[in-house]
């Protein structure tokens, strides 16, 4: 298997500058469509009608109050300014895509691929995750122009399936971490292309129609709003997937592709909930199902991680079977590599997250992360790269477990 093709350290302070840079222009973009659902879903008819105008706001915010109109198609003339939100969405996509290549496609075949197991080769990998990107927007775009658009519940379930199929595919052949990024780079994608191509080509014509004193047609206008609600639907399952590295009990379940969709229909489902209640239609039993989801979810991954390891790790090893010197030997084979003040792996120039397990302290003071990563989720090893066999992890775990108990 290969390494990474550009300096860890370099790749590292590019990471950062990329990371911080997506994080910056995804609030913003992520800001800018709440907030714009929300005035849709709150404005009101006003108190005293005026031409065009189907609906206005009331706000303070900041000590100031602010009146803001909505025009039922556009206004009798341009105004001298004219305020456009795109860039938010296309630099959010594009650090996005940048990171992705950076770390994914550049980075060492560990990120992408688990190495512990039968798999595709790095360029399939690749080749796999970018086609899903595109193709992913041609077939959702398609059903976007069919007449099923139309049919608003039947449309949201027809995409979901078939993006909990997505997921599914990807988890069977990609490293979970990269399945589950590649899942929210897929929506990232359709989001920031409903912008591109469908969202800002409609104001525009709509604009260009009314610098030629002509009567604009309001059907790109509404295009562009359905496609601006399906990306407010998307970005809280986006924003999951954002921080999910950090919980592997979600992506390093046996059922992993099964808790991410879960988790995206639980997001949308109270993604809906606000938008009813800014309708007025206060649909209360939404918030409450969501958190019954939530928990129901949470209690069967955990009996489900628990009959799986059961099964998977045959005759029970009792605490006193396994001694310091033998869990020493299993750590300095397959940690070490990557924890240690001295990286030996060539995907890290400094230890990940400055965690070392170069001494018996450092390892007991981070026993419970320990098991959660390496025995019961095993996603460490990192795409399994140092090739940690399922005994090492029974007995390790067993060493934990009696040291925790003490």
């Amino acid at each position: 298997m290969g390494g990474p093709l550009i300096d860890s350290q370099a790749a590292e302070w590019l990471d950062l500058l990329l990371r911080w840079l997506h994080i910056t222009t995804g609030a913003a973009w992520i800001g800018t469509s709440f907030y714009f659902n929300w005035l849709n879903n709150h404005v009101r008819a006003p108190d005293e009608a005026r031409p065009g105008v189907a609906g206005e706001l009331w706000a303070v915010h900041g000590g100031a109050f602010y009146q803001v109109s909505k025009f039922a198609v556009a206004p009798e003339r341009l105004p001298r300014t004219l305020h456009w939100f795109k860039w938010e969405a296309y630099f959010t996509w594009i650090s996005g895509f940048c990171l992705l290549v950076l770390i994914y496609y550049l980075g060492g075949d560990a990120w992408l691929l688990d190495l512990g197991a039968p798999s595709l080769s790095k360029p399939a990998a690749v080749g796999l995750g970018i086609g899903t990107l595109v193709v992913g927007w041609f077939v959702y775009d398609a059903l976007c122009r069919s007449p099923l658009v139309t049919r608003p519940v039947l449309f949201a379930a027809v995409c979901f399936a078939l993006a909990a199929g997505v997921a599914l595919l990807l988890t069977r052949y990609l490293g979970s971490r990269a399945a589950y990024i590649h899942v929210g780079a897929m929506l990232g994608t359709l989001m920031a292309a409903n912008v591109f191509r469908v969202i800002i080509p409609g104001q525009r014509v709509m604009v260009d129609a009314m610098s030629r004193g002509a009567e604009p047609d309001p059907r790109p206008g509404l295009d562009g709003a359905r496609r601006s609600l399906h990306n407010n639907y998307m970005t809280l399952p986006v924003l999951f997937i954002m921080v999910s590295n950090h919980y592997p009990m979600t992506y390093g379940h046996t059922w992993n592709w099964a808790i991410l969709t879960a988790l995206a229909l639980i997001g949308a489902g109270v993604r809906h909930w606000f938008n009813l209640r800014g309708q007025g239609r206060r649909n209360a039993w939404i918030l409450p199902a969501a958190a019954v989801a939530s928990v129901a979810l949470a209690l069967a991954a955990e009996t489900g991680r628990r009959s799986g390891r059961a099964t998977a790790a045959g005759p029970v090893v009792g605490a006193t079977d396994v001694a310091w010197s033998e869990v020493q030997g299993i750590v300095a084979a397959r940690c070490v590599t990557c924890h240690s003040a001295a990286p030996a792996s060539p995907l890290f120039a400094d230890p990940p997250a400055g965690v070392t397990f170069d001494s018996r302290l450092e390892v007991e003071a981070r026993l419970a992360g320990i098991l959660a990563t390496a025995v019961e989720s095993r996603v460490m090893p990192l795409g399994n790269l140092t090739g940690m066999t399922d005994e090492e992890r029974v007995r390790l775990g067993a060493w934990i477990r009696s040291r925790l108990a003490e």
